[in-house]
């Protein structure tokens, strides 16, 4: 397991039955998590200092519970990227900590690629790699890969979350750097990107389980990878980097995901595939929670 253990403003100080006592920046939260199935006694006294917790609702969804004061939006740091937070629907906030892990991984791909390049010496970002980042949130993963060096192509069907990753780059001071910012249904977009013949470097896949485009189109993430992941494989330049998959569902294994970018991608570009599960270190344990798991080519 990759542990996303290089945070300075987070912290999951706790969890136990259902839920994670976690800390961002100087405000705490409780939110649910499926994953925690123990029932141990809380350990750490800051359960009754929370700030807000996260009600799950029978019907579905759910509302945030505010038992302090605290403000619509604040910024976290993580090493020399800044990234806003706030209470969101489903019990959101903007940052999925444990992702950390995977940010790390693509910067060290992309900056060993650089200076193993042919101009490293007098040019290191003459042809900096080119990155594109499907279903990309508030944009985490794209600061990332621009502040190790690569340009990125960011994609999300939702306007506000794009708003939301450019609000992040300018605030880590990365708002200059090569990056397109797209709002467009992911699977369209790449279909485009074919007929344009435009070629990438490396793909990041963070899906949702479920979801819908901007045009109602339905996205069900066991009925689409596969044939989505086929489709990206036409994206890819004659040497690529790397192709990362993410997922939280419980119904798409790593092991799965990791069968499937070999059965896709190694043919046509040798490399290697591994998978593993991602996840946090909780404070009061020392024990690790698991948060989901990447699948991962590379060259």
């Amino acid at each position: 397991m990759r542990i996303a253990e290089n945070w300075q403003d987070y912290k999951l100080l706790d969890a136990t039955d259902g839920e994670r006592l976690e800390m961002f920046g100087d405000i705490i939260l409780i939110r649910p998590d499926p994953q925690i199935i123990w029932k141990s006694a809380k350990r750490s006294p800051l359960w009754s200092k929370a700030h807000a917790r996260y009600i799950r609702s029978n019907q579905g969804g759910g509302h945030w519970e505010v038992l302090a004061k605290l403000p619509q939006s604040w910024a976290i740091k993580y090493n020399d990227l800044t990234f806003m937070v706030k209470l969101m629907g489903f019990k959101h906030t903007g940052v999925f900590p444990e992702q950390a892990a995977n940010w790390d991984l693509f910067g060290k791909l992309i900056k060993t690629q650089l200076q193993n390049s042919p101009n490293s010496g007098e040019q290191p970002t003459a042809n900096p790699p080119k990155v594109l980042n499907l279903f990309g949130y508030t944009g985490c993963a794209t600061l990332a890969c621009l502040q190790a060096g690569a340009s990125v192509c960011h994609v999300d069907a939702s306007k506000g979350m794009v708003a939301w990753g450019k609000e992040n780059a300018e605030l880590s001071h990365l708002a200059q750097k090569p990056v397109r910012w797209i709002v467009d249904d992911c699977m369209k977009f790449v279909q485009r990107e074919i007929r344009r013949g435009n070629k990438y470097d490396g793909v990041i896949m963070d899906p949702p389980s479920y979801g819908r485009g901007p045009g109602g189109e339905v996205w069900k993430l066991e009925d689409s990878v596969y044939s989505f992941v086929q489709l990206c494989a036409q994206v890819l330049s004659n040497n690529p980097l790397f192709f990362a998959i993410n997922s939280y569902s419980t119904g798409l294994s790593g092991g799965v995901m990791q069968y499937i970018l070999e059965d896709i991608l190694t043919p046509v570009f040798g490399g290697t595939v591994s998978s593993e599960e991602i996840g946090l270190s909780v404070q009061s344990t020392k024990s690790i929670l698991p948060c989901g798991s990447t699948a991962l080519w590379q060259r």
